[in-house]
Parts: C-alpha cells; sequence; structure tokens
C-alpha cells in the first residue's frame, strides 16, 4: 500500500506555570514518534489518557504546532506550509471530534454548517453545494429532512453522524477521528462504528483513529500503534497486536479488555499511575509501572526491534 502520509521524529512541547511557586516547566506531550499512514486503511493510535495521542491528532492536521520533526504530505512538509499550501492541506484532512455538540455551533442549521467548509475552500455555485451536501448527509445515513434543524434537535449518535459529514464534504484525502464514539451510549458507538467501516471501505476513505476503546480498535482497525508517555512503543497489524502482543504496556491494555466468556488471560495490573510528561523517566519511560522491568531498563531507552515486516517493538524483552 502507497504512504499518504509519513510522520519522522515528531516532537511536541508545551510550556507551563508551575503555579503559586512560579517558574515553567515544559510538557513533553510527543517524543520522536515516526508513522507511516497507509492509503486506504484504518489506524489506530490506542493508550491511557495523557499519554500524547490526541496531541499527535491535532499536530497531524496543524491544530497544534510541533517543536521539531516533519509531517510528509504529498512530499511536503505540513509544518513549514504557508498559507496557502495549508488551507490546501485541510481540504484533505479533516477531524472528527470526541464531544459532536461541542464541535457543531449550536446557533446554525445543519445545512450552513455543511455549507461553511464549501464556501470557504472551494468555487463551487449555491447549486453544486446543495448537490455536495445533500450527497454527504445520505452518505452518513440522514435524510434531507434534518438540514434544516439545529444541532440540538439531534440526539448524540445523530450529531456524531453530522460532524463526520461535515468532515467528508470537502472529500478529504484522509480522516482523523478523536475518540469518536466515547460520549455516546453503547448502543449508538456500535452505528458510528460501523458508519466509519463502511466508508473506509466504500470510498476509500483513510482513517487515522484515537481511541483507547481496544475493543473498537480490534473491529476496525486494519493497524494498531500503541502509545505510551508520547512514544509509540509498539506498532502491527491488528491480528499480531491482539494475537501476539509483544510489549508489556500492549498485553497490560489488552488484559483490561471485558471478557463475554470466562478467559485464561489474567489481568495485569499496573502498579501507579502514569508518570508526568513534565518528569519523564530515564532509559524505557515504561520501566515505573513494567511488571518485567530489569536492571537495564532504567539505564538505557530501548530502540526499535523488529518482528516482522509490519511488527515493530521497542522492548529489550524482544531481543
Amino acid at each position: 500500500m502507497v504512504n499518504l502520509l509519513e510522520i519522522k521524529d515528531l516532537y511536541v512541547e508545551y510550556k507551563s506555570d508551575k503555579g503559586v511557586f512560579g517558574g515553567v516547566q515544559t510538557i513533553h506531550a510527543v517524543n520522536g514518534v515516526s508513522l507511516e499512514v497507509k492509503k486506504g486503511e484504518i489506524l489506530a493510535i490506542a493508550g491511557e489518557s495523557g499519554c500524547g495521542k490526541s496531541t499527535l491528532a491535532k499536530t497531524i492536521i496543524r491544530l497544534e504546532n510541533a517543536k521539531s520533526g516533519g509531517i510528509i504530505f504529498e512530499n511536503k512538509n505540513v509544518l513549514n506550509m504557508n498559507k496557502k499550501e495549508l488551507k490546501n492541506y485541510r481540504k484533505n484532512a479533516q477531524m472528527v471530534f470526541q464531544n459532536p455538540y461541542a464541535s457543531l455551533n449550536p446557533k446554525m442549521k445543519i445545512y450552513d454548517i455543511l455549507k461553511e467548509p464549501l464556501k470557504i475552500n472551494t468555487d463551487l455555485s449555491d447549486s453544486e453545494i446543495q448537490r455536495v451536501i445533500k450527497e454527504k448527509i445520505a452518505q452518513v445515513g440522514l435524510s434531507e429532512e434534518c438540514l434544516n434543524l439545529y444541532p440540538h434537535e439531534f440526539s448524540g449518535g445523530q450529531r456524531q453522524r453530522i460532524a463526520i459529514a461535515r468532515a467528508l464534504v470537502l472529500s478529504p484525502e484522509f480522516v482523523l477521528a478523536d475518540e469518536p464514539v466515547s460520549a455516546l451510549d453503547v448502543s449508538i458507538q456500535a452505528q458510528i462504528i460501523n458508519l466509519l467501516r463502511d466508508l473506509k471501505e466504500n470510498y476509500n476513505l483513510t482513517i487515522v483513529l484515537i481511541t483507547h476503546d481496544m475493543s473498537v480498535i480490534k473491529y476496525l482497525a486494519d493497524r494498531v500503534a500503541i502509545m505510551y508517555l508520547g512514544e509509540i512503543v509498539e506498532i502491527g497489524t491488528t491480528d499480531e497486536i491482539f494475537n501476539s502482543p509483544k510489549h508489556p504496556y500492549t498485553q497490560a491494555l489488552l488484559s483490561a479488555v471485558p471478557q463475554l466468556s470466562p478467559s485464561r488471560q489474567q489481568r495485569i495490573l499496573l502498579s501507579g499511575d502514569l508518570p508526568s510528561p513534565a518528569n519523564l523517566p530515564d532509559g524505557c519511560k515504561f520501566h515505573t509501572r513494567c511488571p518485567q522491568c530489569f536492571d537495564r531498563c532504567p539505564k538505557e531507552a530501548p530502540e526499535d526491534i523488529k518482528i516482522s515486516d509490519s511488527h515493530i517493538v521497542k522492548c529489550f524483552l524482544c531481543e
């Protein structure tokens, strides 16, 4: 498969006040991430809250600025694009946010919400805009009657469908979906997950899925990248990650997935909380919580180890 997007050694940092004690601390949100997003795939980025996955998504779409690294799209570094180039890039890169109500303007009718990006980014006539809007609202399984209503008149699942339609009106090359179902009821989650899968299969849409829900990933994703404290610690196909996880953190995440039937796999309980990204541990970032930590782990940072052509892990246990 052809690479649609390449992320190269990306670093994202924030400066934050220390509060009543004064001074400024550096938050290391993304630390040397390198990823390839292949055209037509669903790539899931998973990890617990605070691991940096949402910051990575926002940086890809240039809602956040990077300290260094590269995001290569059509042989151009997104981080160095001028206003004209960035405007063209954002036609091809759209985002669906976690809370559909907060991401839709409550004072605008749905037709106007979908019309706005077309007016700003295209030279389409009003009749062409109307055709595109009707086409996209149908793609997400809603009727034309909804176009004359306001966001508050819909359920959470319907609002998320509208948010997806808004992301699709410019016919983007790829969509970043940041926890697109976590704010929805379980029954509605299934509808949105199936919708994303249908869009990928029917329109060859490329999706970067940000989530902490491993069950959603197993059903939806083609490949999975596991993120911890701003680093990708393991990446592979969905089958490789779920059937043969190598990193202790990946194993712990998978052991926490609820099972309907009794399983031989025991829950792996990690000690402590996720360390602050302002004070990253030395050596392997996971060693402070790893149940298999040994003498080398606090002293050295592991390099990428190739398990197969598609499966890579950062862990001394795999050497």
